[in-house]
Protein backbone atom coordinates (compact mmCIF):
# COMPACT_ATOMS: atom_id res chain seq x y z
CA UNK A 1 0.00 0.00 0.00
CA UNK A 2 2.90 2.23 0.31
CA UNK A 3 3.59 3.88 -2.74
CA UNK A 4 6.86 5.80 -3.83
CA UNK A 5 4.00 7.70 -5.87
CA UNK A 6 2.99 10.43 -3.79
CA UNK A 7 -0.23 12.80 -4.55
CA UNK A 8 -0.34 16.15 -3.60
CA UNK A 9 -2.94 18.53 -3.47
CA UNK A 10 -2.01 21.54 -5.11
CA UNK A 11 -4.24 24.87 -4.06
CA UNK A 12 -5.00 27.13 -7.20
CA UNK A 13 -7.33 30.21 -6.79
CA UNK A 14 -8.51 31.25 -10.36
CA UNK A 15 -7.35 34.67 -10.89
CA UNK A 16 -10.74 35.99 -11.54
CA UNK A 17 -11.71 35.30 -7.85
CA UNK A 18 -8.61 37.16 -6.01
CA UNK A 19 -9.97 40.67 -6.68
CA UNK A 20 -12.92 39.54 -4.80
CA UNK A 21 -11.17 37.42 -2.07
CA UNK A 22 -8.88 40.55 -0.90
CA UNK A 23 -11.93 42.68 -0.81
CA UNK A 24 -13.29 40.18 1.45
CA UNK A 25 -10.10 40.00 3.54
CA UNK A 26 -9.68 43.69 3.51
CA UNK A 27 -13.26 44.88 4.67
CA UNK A 28 -13.54 41.78 7.30
CA UNK A 29 -10.09 43.06 8.58
CA UNK A 30 -11.78 46.59 9.20
CA UNK A 31 -14.76 45.06 10.75
CA UNK A 32 -12.62 43.52 13.46
CA UNK A 33 -10.39 46.29 13.63
CA UNK A 34 -13.77 48.18 14.36
CA UNK A 35 -14.68 45.30 17.20
CA UNK A 36 -11.40 45.25 18.79
CA UNK A 37 -10.89 49.14 19.61
CA UNK A 38 -11.59 48.99 23.71
CA UNK A 39 -12.33 52.58 24.13
CA UNK A 40 -12.58 53.10 28.03
CA UNK A 41 -14.46 56.23 29.60
CA UNK A 42 -13.90 56.62 33.13
CA UNK A 43 -15.88 59.33 35.54
CA UNK A 44 -14.96 61.02 38.89
CA UNK A 45 -17.79 63.19 40.36
CA UNK A 46 -16.70 62.74 43.84
CA UNK A 47 -13.79 64.87 43.68
CA UNK A 48 -13.65 68.74 43.58
CA UNK A 49 -14.00 68.75 39.67
CA UNK A 50 -16.48 66.81 37.71
CA UNK A 51 -13.15 64.31 35.93
CA UNK A 52 -13.79 62.46 32.50
CA UNK A 53 -11.13 60.71 31.15
CA UNK A 54 -11.21 58.83 27.76
CA UNK A 55 -8.60 55.98 27.15
CA UNK A 56 -8.85 54.33 23.38
CA UNK A 57 -5.97 51.66 22.26
CA UNK A 58 -3.70 54.70 21.23
CA UNK A 59 -4.57 58.13 23.22
CA UNK A 60 -5.58 59.35 26.45
CA UNK A 61 -7.93 62.42 26.72
CA UNK A 62 -9.79 64.17 30.18
CA UNK A 63 -11.50 67.21 30.90
CA UNK A 64 -12.77 68.90 34.03
CA UNK A 65 -15.83 70.41 34.58
CA UNK A 66 -16.90 72.66 38.13
CA UNK A 67 -18.18 70.21 40.23
CA UNK A 68 -22.27 72.05 41.10
CA UNK A 69 -25.78 70.42 40.98
CA UNK A 70 -26.26 72.54 37.53
CA UNK A 71 -23.57 70.01 35.93
CA UNK A 72 -24.34 66.72 37.93
CA UNK A 73 -28.11 67.30 36.22
CA UNK A 74 -26.27 67.74 32.39
CA UNK A 75 -23.83 65.38 33.03
CA UNK A 76 -24.99 63.30 29.78
CA UNK A 77 -24.93 66.38 27.85
CA UNK A 78 -20.88 66.77 29.33
CA UNK A 79 -20.20 63.36 28.46
CA UNK A 80 -21.25 63.59 24.81
CA UNK A 81 -20.18 66.97 24.31
CA UNK A 82 -16.38 65.67 25.55
CA UNK A 83 -16.84 62.58 23.09
CA UNK A 84 -17.85 64.43 20.40
CA UNK A 85 -14.54 66.89 20.58
CA UNK A 86 -12.38 63.36 20.12
CA UNK A 87 -14.94 62.18 16.98
CA UNK A 88 -16.52 59.25 19.32
CA UNK A 89 -19.71 58.20 20.44
CA UNK A 90 -21.31 56.31 23.64
CA UNK A 91 -21.22 53.69 21.15
CA UNK A 92 -17.62 53.66 20.82
CA UNK A 93 -17.08 53.20 24.34
CA UNK A 94 -16.56 49.22 25.51
CA UNK A 95 -16.59 50.45 29.59
CA UNK A 96 -16.91 52.78 31.68
CA UNK A 97 -15.56 52.86 35.27
CA UNK A 98 -17.15 55.41 37.55
CA UNK A 99 -15.83 56.34 41.44
CA UNK A 100 -18.02 55.83 43.47
CA UNK A 101 -16.79 57.80 46.71
CA UNK A 102 -16.48 59.13 49.21
CA UNK A 103 -19.10 62.26 48.16
CA UNK A 104 -21.67 63.71 48.14
CA UNK A 105 -25.16 61.94 47.20
CA UNK A 106 -26.54 64.36 44.67
CA UNK A 107 -23.14 63.79 42.72
CA UNK A 108 -23.01 59.66 43.21
CA UNK A 109 -26.87 59.54 42.69
CA UNK A 110 -26.68 61.07 39.14
CA UNK A 111 -23.85 59.86 37.69
CA UNK A 112 -24.89 56.03 38.74
CA UNK A 113 -27.81 56.96 36.97
CA UNK A 114 -26.04 58.15 34.02
CA UNK A 115 -24.10 55.32 33.91
CA UNK A 116 -26.80 52.13 34.44
CA UNK A 117 -28.58 53.86 31.95
CA UNK A 118 -25.71 53.94 29.36
CA UNK A 119 -25.79 49.76 30.45
CA UNK A 120 -29.21 49.47 29.77
CA UNK A 121 -29.25 51.08 26.71
CA UNK A 122 -26.35 50.40 25.45
CA UNK A 123 -25.19 47.54 26.56
CA UNK A 124 -21.91 49.14 28.15
CA UNK A 125 -20.57 47.47 31.01
CA UNK A 126 -19.38 49.32 34.01
CA UNK A 127 -17.19 48.96 37.09
CA UNK A 128 -17.65 51.04 40.73
CA UNK A 129 -14.30 51.31 42.35
CA UNK A 130 -13.64 53.67 44.97
CA UNK A 131 -9.86 53.99 45.42
CA UNK A 132 -10.05 52.69 48.94
CA UNK A 133 -10.47 49.39 46.49
CA UNK A 134 -6.84 49.65 45.78
CA UNK A 135 -5.40 49.52 48.75
CA UNK A 136 -1.36 48.69 48.83
CA UNK A 137 -0.58 50.32 45.61
CA UNK A 138 1.64 53.06 44.73
CA UNK A 139 0.94 53.64 41.20
CA UNK A 140 -2.92 54.51 41.35
CA UNK A 141 -3.79 57.21 38.76
CA UNK A 142 -6.71 57.46 36.68
CA UNK A 143 -5.20 55.94 33.36
CA UNK A 144 -4.37 52.57 35.58
CA UNK A 145 -8.19 52.38 37.13
CA UNK A 146 -9.03 49.67 34.27
CA UNK A 147 -6.08 47.23 35.36
CA UNK A 148 -6.58 47.94 38.75
CA UNK A 149 -9.91 46.81 38.62
CA UNK A 150 -8.45 44.04 37.22
CA UNK A 151 -6.20 43.25 39.01
CA UNK A 152 -8.47 43.74 42.17
CA UNK A 153 -11.17 42.21 40.43
CA UNK A 154 -13.91 44.99 40.99
CA UNK A 155 -17.34 43.56 39.56
CA UNK A 156 -19.07 44.66 37.03
CA UNK A 157 -22.43 45.97 36.88
CA UNK A 158 -22.35 46.35 40.68
CA UNK A 159 -23.08 49.50 42.28
CA UNK A 160 -21.72 49.57 45.51
CA UNK A 161 -21.30 53.48 46.54
CA UNK A 162 -20.33 54.72 49.79
CA UNK A 163 -21.66 58.11 50.89
CA UNK A 164 -21.02 60.86 53.32
CA UNK A 165 -23.73 61.77 55.90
Amino acid sequence: LDSLKRWYIIDKIPSSFEKYLILFSSELELKLENKIKMNKLIIDVVSEKIFLMIITNKNIYNITHDNTKINYEKLTIIIDDFLKTKNLKIDNISKIYINTGSGSFAGLRNSLSVVKAFNIAKKIDYYCYNFENFKGEKNISYENIPDLCDKFKIKKNLINPIYIS
